[in-house]
Formats: structure tokens, C-alpha cells, sequence
């Protein structure tokens, strides 16, 4: 029976290790030095190497080498049994099937007992995020203080999901992903030690899918092996569900050159061959990058054939950065969306679309004044100046005067946006300019105006003045005498806190910029038994109810 390539290819010595240098020689000068520490955590992506140097670590403070820096040797009795996985003083535990206490309990009990073929026992214990927090707490004092012949390495994939109080029993080591150049020469040397033939673009490939993982890599390349004796591009597209380069062209091309439809038709013909939407995606935010580091002059960082390179070359000469980045920022959103759904290449084409819109290299939002000297007025604003209403004819006559070196243009061409001036349909158009412009001037006004308005006067309130607003929730118009509006309040605490010169103030402000006219203003409490509003009949139908208990909630007249 065959053996998987990433256990046939396990590294046994520190040499073999790729990707993780900085690693392994820390833990090769313990061991020269003599200096083992009894719990270490080793924490990154998956197949990076992590449970493979824990191995490794297991043999070398076993080896019976007595040239400390040749162990591990891999030629003596510990090293042997721990390659044939026979070394019965190397315990591996699964922390994603073992999560309870009563694992690490039975952990704890074992371990006391002495090794029976090394001279360490050394407990690998993998996905330790998985643990339960009874269990973490079970592992702390055995972890703190083990027994002199034991050594733990805690492997995970989430090291945030690790309590603070394991890590700070343990000695810490970060693992990184594995450079793609460094995954294809291993990949090489499997090819070569098989027997196999694999073209280089494949390999290139098999790398970039990996992501960063060694073992990801090797065990795509095991797939793709088991089919044909030589692994060529045109198998290997289908398997991994990729698409061809020339595809990736052909996409950006047809953006670079505005054709929307040949972009499309050339998109859903790589899906309709089998390609994942999101691996396309994928694939071309990778391009993107490339033709990003060559536009900003860093072409020997660019992992690519020498025909992409000069095909990203003359594009970097039509696109420009701020392009290129949104176009990454769209299909890195689509490579990430991982929610599928009815339609999974939705997202691609989404950004395929928007990056047509964005066939420009200007700021996003930021746009050039049009020619001739005249500004464009966007609809929000000419809206707002609606709500507003007509300035005044001091404001007129400064806006004017401001504006008046700019011509006639700019006003002619707002009045055309704006349309033409439409007939107020409620009796506020009383309120017009010759109402405005008295604005601020004493005068009378009626309670029923005063009751419409009461909304907007609190909405002008509340935005200057939100505390005032909250009190004048409590109170309605009561009656309007002469030029004195009177606010009935429903308790006299509310009444005091509003009536002061300050707030009292602050409403006057209020009601002038909306109704044209001030007023002054006066709280009583309306709703408390003996409390009735003035020029109001004491023995009325109006006092009887407020006596009873009854509050005033409109006037009308």
C-alpha cells in the first residue's frame, strides 16, 4: 500500500525543515547547549511544520549521539523507534477528540511514571485550542511544574484561543507560511526522487494553491501524480479548478480596453469549464498584485512566468495605481466571500462590473469642474436649499455681492436643477419672504400656527439645544396672548428647569427662525389640580377637568 508524499517526505533532521529557520535554530542550540525547556508552544498555519519539528525536538533529547550537534543522528535505537512511530516515550494527543478534563487527568497520572526507552517523555499535544477551559486549568500545574523526565509541545492553528495563563508557561515560537519558491524545489525533489515529470508552471501553481502549506502542497501533488504519469498543465487546471492564465489576460485586457461584453462572455466561459468562482477571483487579485509591484518599480518580487512579467509590463503602462487597487480591493472581496449561495459567481461578476465603472485613475471621490468656469450643484444641495427656504434680503444682497464675479451662470444653471417653483399647498405659505424677512421682529401670531410648527420648531432644537428639547417634550402650547406664548408643563419640576433665561432664550431662537416672529414666552403647570391657564373661566368645563385630573393636549380654534 502507498504512503501519502507529506508522511513519505517527513523531514527527520533540522536541515530538512523548509520555511521555519529561524525556528529551528533556537531549538538546535537547546540542545547543544543543554538547555531544553519543559514546555514549548509552537503556533501558525497548518502545515508549516509544527508537529514535524515537535518530532524532531523528541529525537534529538532522546538521541544517544554524544556529539550534541549531530542529534538528532536518526541512527541509534530512540531515533529509529521515533521514525517507525514505535517509541513508546513519545506521546501524541489530539486535543480535538480529547477536550474533557478527564483526558488531562489521565494525562497528569500517567505522567509521573519514568520513561521505559528514552530518557524523556515528551507529550505532543496538537489543536491545544481545542481543550475546555476545565481542562486547560487541569493542564496548569503539571504544565508549570513537570516531572524532571517530562517535555510538552503544544501545537495550534488559533493561538488567541489560547488562556493567558498557558502561554505564559510555555516558551513561544511563531511558524510562518513557506515561501512559494521554497515549496517548488521541494516539490522538485519529489518529482525527481518518483520518477515523475511535472512542468515547472505546474508546480508554480501547485504552490500558489497551497497558500503558504507544505503539506497542502505535496498532497496536491500526490492528487494530480495519481492520474498520469506526467502532470502537465491541462491536467492539472481541472483538478485544481483553476483557470489559465491566458484567461486572466484576456480578462484584464478586455477592462483595459472597456469591452464589457467580451469581459463577461470571457469570464463565463472559464466558469462554464469548471473553474471555482472564488479561485478565479483569486487568481486575478494575485495578477493584480503583480501588475501593482511592477507599476511601483518592484518587478523582482513578482512570482510569475517570464511571459506574464512582460505581459504585466505593458499593462502597467496603460493602468494606474489608484485603478489597480480598487480593482484588487473588489476581487479580493469575491475571492473572500465564501457564502456561495443561488448564484456563487454573483460576487465575480459584481466585481468584473464595477471594475468597467471605475475605468478611471482619478481619487475616488474626487472629480474635476466642468469646462467654462461654472460649478456643478448636486441635487442634495439644491434640495436643502428648498427645505431651507428664500434667504433673507440682507443674506440676498451679500450672497450676491459674494457671488456676483462669477456671472449669471451658476445661478441659471441651479434654477434649471431646481425646476420651476411650485405652489405651496398649506397655509404656511403665508410664511413667505416678505414673512422672512421680518424675521426676529415682534408681532402676533395664532396658537393654530404656532401647534403646526411644533414639530420643526423642536427639530431646530434639537440640534442646537437637545436638553431644551427633551423639556419642551413635557409641555404643549396653551394660548397666545398679545406676543406672549404660553407653555403649559405637566409637573412643576419640568416647569422650573425650563424657565430660565438661558432656555426660555433658546426657544425664542427656535420659534423666530421658523415662524418669522418672536415672542416671548411663559411656563405654568397645567395638569395639577388648582392649576388653571389665565383668561380662562374658573368654574368652566376646561377647569373642571383639569381639576379632575385631565390634561390639555391640543387647542383648537
Amino acid at each position: 500500500m502507498s504512503q501519502a508524499l507529506y508522511r513519505k517526505y517527513r523531514p527527520k533532521g533540522w536541515d530538512e525543515v523548509i520555511g521555519q529557520g529561524h525556528v529551528v535554530q533556537t531549538l538546535r542550540n537547546a540542545i547543544l547547549k543543554d538547555r531544553v525547556g519543559h514546555a514549548y508552544l509552537f503556533a501558525g498555519p497548518r502545515g508549516t511544520g509544527k508537529t514535524t519539528l515537535a518530532r524532531i525536538l523528541a529525537k534529538g533529547v532522546n538521541c544517544l549521539a554524544e556529539d550534541a550537534a549531530a542529534r538528532p543522528c536518526n541512527q541509534c535505537e530512540p531515533c529509529k523507534a521515533v521514525n517507525e512511530n514505535r517509541f513508546l516515550d513519545l506521546i501524541e494527543m489530539d486535543a480535538a477528540s480529547n477536550t474533557g478534563v478527564d483526558d488531562v487527568r489521565e494525562l497528569r497520572d500517567r505522567i509521573g511514571f519514568s520513561p521505559s526507552q528514552g530518557r524523556f517523555k515528551v507529550y505532543i499535544i496538537d489543536e491545544v485550542h481545542m481543550l475546555s477551559t476545565a481542562a486547560f486549568n487541569a493542564l496548569l500545574k503539571t504544565l508549570e511544574e513537570p516531572p524532571p523526565h517530562a517535555k510538552f509541545v503544544l501545537a495550534t492553528t488559533e493561538i488567541h484561543k489560547i488562556p493567558a495563563t498557558v502561554l505564559s508557561r510555555c516558551q513561544r515560537h511563531e511558524f510562518r507560511r513557506v515561501p512559494v519558491a521554497d515549496i517548488v524545489s521541494n516539490l522538485r525533489n519529489i518529482v525527481t526522487s518518483e520518477g515523475w515529470q511535472a512542468d515547472d508552471e505546474v508546480l508554480l501553481l501547485i504552490a500558489r494553491q497551497a497558500t503558504g502549506s507544505i503539506r497542502d502542497a505535496q498532497s496536491l501533488l500526490d492528487q494530480l501524480a495519481s492520474g498520469e504519469s506526467k502532470i502537465t498543465l491541462e491536467l492539472a487546471q481541472p483538478v485544481l479548478g483553476t483557470a489559465t492564465s491566458h484567461a486572466v489576460l484576456q480578462v484584464l485586457d478586455a477592462i483595459q480596453a472597456g469591452k464589457t461584453a467580451a469581459g463577461f462572455e470571457i469570464l463565463h466561459k472559464t466558469l462554464d469549464s469548471g473553474v471555482d468562482p472564488r479561485t478565479l477571483s483569486r487568481q486575478i487579485t494575485e495578477y493584480l498584485r503583480g501588475l501593482l509591484l511592477v507599476k511601483l518599480g518592484n518587478v523582482g518580487q513578482v512570482e510569475a512566468t517570464k511571459e506574464v512579467r512582460e505581459h504585466m509590463q505593458v499593462q502597467a503602462a496603460e493602468f494606474g495605481a489608484p485603478m489597480v487597487i480598487r480593482m484588487m480591493k473588489t476581487f479580493s472581496i469575491a475571492a473572500a466571500d465564501t457564502r456561495g449561495g443561488w448564484q456563487p459567481s454573483l460576487t465575480l461578476e459584481i466585481a468584473l462590473a464595477e471594475s468597467f465603472e471605475g475605468r478611471t485613475d482619478a481619487p475616488v471621490g474626487i472629480s474635476e469642474p466642468p469646462k467654462g468656469g461654472t460649478t456643478a450643484v448636486s441635487g442634495r444641495s439644491v434640495m436643502e436649499g428648498r427645505q431651507a427656504g428664500p434667504p433673507s434680503t440682507k443674506q440676498g444682497a451679500a450672497t450676491a455681492a459674494a457671488k456676483g464675479a462669477r456671472g449669471p451662470a451658476v445661478l441659471h444653471q441651479a434654477a434649471e436643477i431646481a425646476g420651476p417653483p411650485q405652489k405651496p399647498e398649506t397655509s404656511e405659505a403665508a410664511h413667505s419672504e416678505e414673512t422672512v424677512a421680518r424675521k426676529g421682529e415682534p408681532g402676533s401670531i395664532d396658537l393654530a400656527a404656532v401647534a403646526r410648527a411644533w414639530k420643526e420648531i423642536r427639530q431646530t432644537l434639537k440640534r442646537t439645544h437637545p436638553t431644551v428639547d427633551g423639556l419642551l417634550n413635557s409641555c404643549k402650547p396653551v394660548e397666545i396672548q398679545g406676543d406672549e406664548l404660553v407653555l403649559g408643563f405637566q409637573t412643576e419640576i419640568v416647569r422650573g428647569l425650563m424657565d430660565s433665561p438661558e432656555k426660555l432664550e433658546a426657544a425664542r431662537d427656535a420659534i423666530a427662525a421658523v415662524l418669522g416672529r418672536s415672542v416671548r414666552i411663559r411656563c405654568i403647570v397645567i395638569n395639577a389640580r388648582g392649576k388653571v391657564p389665565p383668561n380662562m373661566p374658573e368654574d368652566g368645563m376646561v377647569a373642571t377637568a383639569l381639576n379632575e385630573g385631565g390634561e390639555i393636549v391640543d387647542v383648537q380654534e
